[in-house]
């Protein structure tokens, strides 16, 4: 069990069933979902869980509580992997007021057909719910990554409870050595498009003394949160986390590859330090989407398909772009044997996308690298170590 501090305990659980997180995200370490109750003169339970572990959460809840009753039940996000067991919950504890949003008790009416009408509370930015020493702070999160989400920060032991702020794919009884990798892959997957949504959160957080992010996936953040939020500040304005060239490519039959893997030598012989290749037909693409908004610079390098560009990379293009991808630099190698097109449609692709420096020369290969195209190879690579 995570440990908070004395008054606030974890109650949440870990999903190893589930093997597609929002029924598209590979978790292949499983899923947390956590809840926390503060206790004090009185007792707050925030958030729920996924549906299939409401006997296991409502148990976690006991254990806590002994013979109280909880006073109010804060829901600060209405996604079903959060919210599921509220009529359970209501039903088990009747004399239990729900804190939400005006937005929260709408959807919670079309998710389960009730709002509470009678036991509920709606919050808004700057209101407070005192429980005797802890003094709860209710934060506006709109966006992030729903419209209905608030967060909550608690001034006697300085946690801020972020929603989905700070979540990280992976069940919490699974070792990490690295929490940006899957924090990385979850923030850009499902918050990645409201980069301004979270730069207004950052700004209220700045505000506050935070000495614990308890978010509603992963660990609880406890130390060098320093690190933490310069990652969120980075990834929601759009800034590379990390100096670096990242390669995606697509080959139908190994001479994109071949030049891919030219272009990662040359490089590398150029004092490249960090080079990125992946392969979008094999690779997870929620890594390659990361691995994008990662680095400063990325090649796009792909095959003329039915006079367009390969499936795998016009649903990686799509994903950049649908995801506000901006401020990179950009190169392009095309294939095709007879009407090569891909870099016009990889650009057409990213046309809405902003501050994108779009290097020359585009390498355009027919069918396989001759001396032409090898060239054009250096060329690019000289043009990606400027």
């Amino acid at each position: 069990m995570q440990i908070i501090s004395d008054d606030i305990k974890y109650v949440g659980v870990n999903d190893h069933k589930v093997d597609l997180f929002e029924g598209h995200y590979d978790v292949p370490n499983g899923m947390a979902y956590n809840s926390y109750v503060i206790l004090d003169d009185k007792i707050a339970v925030m958030d729920s869980v996924g549906y299939d572990f409401g006997e296991e959460w409502l148990a976690n809840i006991r254990k806590v509580l002994g013979d109280r009753e909880p006073d109010y039940f804060i829901v600060q996000h209405l996604e079903p992997d959060h919210s599921k067991n509220i009529t359970r919950f209501m039903d088990t504890f009747k004399s239990t007021k729900v804190l939400a949003s005006s937005k929260a008790f709408t959807f919670m009416d079309q998710l389960y057909h009730n709002q509470y009408e009678d036991r509920r509370i709606v919050v808004k930015e700057g209101d407070t719910l005192p429980l005797g020493k802890h003094t709860l702070h209710f934060i506006t999160a709109q966006m992030v990554h729903w419209p209905e989400v608030i967060m909550t920060y608690d001034d006697a032991d300085k946690v801020l409870f972020a929603a989905d702020g700070f979540g990280r794919f992976g069940a919490n009884d699974v070792p990490f050595d690295d929490w940006a990798e899957e924090a990385r892959r979850y923030y850009i997957g499902i918050v990645g498009k409201y980069g301004m949504q979270v730069q207004k959160v950052l700004k209220k957080a700045a505000g506050l003394d935070i000495q614990k992010i308890c978010s509603l996936h992963g660990p609880v953040l406890t130390e060098n949160l320093g690190y933490y939020l310069d990652l969120y500040d980075k990834w929601s304005s759009y800034t590379p986390e990390t100096e670096g060239i990242c390669i995606c490519y697509t080959s139908v039959y190994g001479n994109t590859k071949k030049a891919v893997e030219l272009l990662a030598d040359k490089l590398r012989a150029k004092g490249a330090q960090t080079v990125i290749v992946n392969d979008l037909a094999r690779t997870d693409l929620d890594k390659c989407v990361g691995d994008a908004f990662r680095y400063s610079k990325i090649v796009l390098a792909t095959t003329t398909y039915m006079n367009s560009i390969f499936p795998y990379m016009r649903h990686f293009l799509g994903n950049l772009a649908e995801r506000e991808f901006q401020n990179r630099t950009v190169g392009f190698i095309e294939n095709g044997t007879w009407a090569p097109c891909a870099a016009k449609h990889m650009k057409e692709a990213l046309a809405k996308c902003k501050n994108l420096t779009i290097l020359e020369p585009t390498v355009t290969i027919k069918s396989s690298l001759n001396e032409q195209s090898e060239a054009q190879l250096e060329a690019l690579a000289d043009a990606l170590m400027k």
